[in-house]
């Protein structure tokens, strides 16, 4: 069985450059124990551009 978590990242709403370094993010949670299955990035604003992306983790429940 696995237990997952969702990173919420913001682009910026000029350049649509994350406004955290996901690098980063993916670093410290495989650390954790968490191994990064996807990135998801919904289109939601003017002419389909997301205003964010999440990254999903999953990892096996202890």
């Amino acid at each position: 069985m696995y237990e997952h978590k969702f990173v919420k990242v913001d682009l910026s709403s000029f350049k649509r450059s994350p406004k955290e370094d996901y690098h980063l993010i993916v670093y410290e949670h495989e650390k954790e124990g968490w191994e990064l299955v996807q990135i998801f990035a919904p289109g939601i604003q003017q002419y389909g551009m997301p205003s964010f992306f999440e990254l999903i983790f999953k990892r096996k429940v202890k």
